[in-house]
């Protein structure tokens, strides 16, 4: 074992991802590989001991840079790792001499290090968050560079970390996503919108509709983060476009303008949606749990449903025609569902009264059977 503050076994190395590749100790700090004693760590075989911080990204460069080297190994590997850091804000603070940004092994680790897909290794995507925070959530440390230190906690909140962490899909935006990795810098006021669409594509193509994309841009804004924020990004409910606590539109707006109106009217069509859905589901439930066959009528509920949440997409061209196309679609349909819910629910009661008198007419027979039984018990016995 090595002394501190290094501590590695040969157990412990032999877990590490270029020790598995055939790398060994020599392989970065030099000296001779096919000693085991001391002289392995001879200067003239080109050891190098401890290499410094400001010279760990030239040194996994040196490989990782080397593309015919790399397809050795992993031919799906990008080998332009290097020269991206070098464009990155950690990568230009290095350059200028400050060893207290990132590097290498901040991220990936010395002596442990595994490939990303492993769930051990700390680029992993459920783990990323937490390695970027060991430097960015805190303050001591960040102090000098006077930027905020609550990315973390603020990412803890948001529906990206609940899509990640609470139902386990790595494909969620972390760190990494918007921020890039090797070439990590925050993106500008411009590339903001560029950054969300990635994912958000027709969020994006309405918001390139919408007057607030030439106002936002003109006042310097960073679109989407203006309304959505970044870093604590919560579920979207129609409550955004109310006046209450979740409302954005006053944060700008002043009531009774032009955009008040039309965010009033564009949240009142889709309250109207989302009540005649919900009102189609109740009594289509009711039905279906009473026995009726209600298939079709569940089958366009999803209809209506995608109608409600394209209107809620479109709300980011804030242009009322186009939202209520949407409501309208969708307020038909569950129009039509309900309707088949009544029809169901009448159905079911017609058929409640057949059955009931059929089993009326079923029990006075019986009585009459039982009177007639017992006339004849009564009866003399004849000769």
């Amino acid at each position: 074992m090595l002394d501190a503050p290094l501590q590695v076994t040969e157990a412990q190395f032999a877990q590490d991802i270029h020790s598995q590749k055939g790398l060994t100790c020599a392989s970065c700090h030099g000296g001779d590989p096919t000693k085991a004693d001391m002289e392995a760590m001879n200067k003239a075989a080109g050891f190098r001991g401890k290499i410094e911080r400001s010279q760990i990204p030239a040194l996994c460069g040196r490989c990782h840079s080397d593309a015919a080297l790399m397809k050795q190994y992993n031919p799906g590997l990008r080998t332009d790792q290097f020269s991206q850091y070098q464009t990155s804000v950690h990568g230009k603070l290095l350059a200028k001499g400050d060893t207290k940004v990132a590097v290498c092994i901040d991220c990936h680790g010395v002596h442990d290090l595994r490939p990303a897909r492993d769930l051990r290794s700390k680029v992993y995507p459920l783990n990323i968050a937490k390695t970027c925070s060991r430097c960015h959530a805190d303050a001591a440390y960040m102090k000098s560079y006077g930027i905020p230190t609550d990315q973390f906690l603020k990412y803890n909140t948001s529906v990206h970390h609940d899509a990640m962490v609470a139902r386990g899909d790595l494909s969620a935006p972390t760190c990494t996503t918007c921020h890039g990795n090797h070439g990590a810098a925050p993106p500008g006021v411009d590339s903001v919108k560029n950054v969300c669409s990635n994912c958000h594509v027709f969020q994006a193509q309405m918001y390139d509709k919408s007057p607030h994309k030439v106002v936002f841009q003109s006042a310097g804004l960073p679109g989407c983060v203006v309304c959505h924020s970044n870093h604590a990004i919560t579920h979207p409910t129609d409550a955004r476009l109310d006046t209450g606590p979740e409302g954005v539109c006053m944060q700008c707006h002043s009531p009774g303008d032009n955009c008040d109106l039309a965010r009033a009217n564009m949240l009142a069509g889709l309250t109207q949606l989302d009540d005649s859905v919900k009102s189609a589901d109740r009594l289509l439930g009711v039905a279906e749990s009473s026995g009726m066959d209600v298939s079709e009528a569940r089958l366009q509920q999803d209809q209506a449903r995608d109608s409600l949440t394209k209107a809620r997409v479109t709300i980011h061209s804030f242009q009322p025609p186009l939202v209520h196309q949407d409501i309208q679609a969708g307020l038909k349909i569950a129009a039509k569902d309900l309707q088949a819910g009544k029809d169901a629910l009448s159905e079911r009661d017609y058929r409640r009264r057949g059955l009931g008198v059929a089993v009326l007419f079923i029990f006075i027979t019986l009585v009459g059977l039982f009177l007639l039984i017992r006339q004849i018990e009564r009866s003399p016995a004849s000769g």
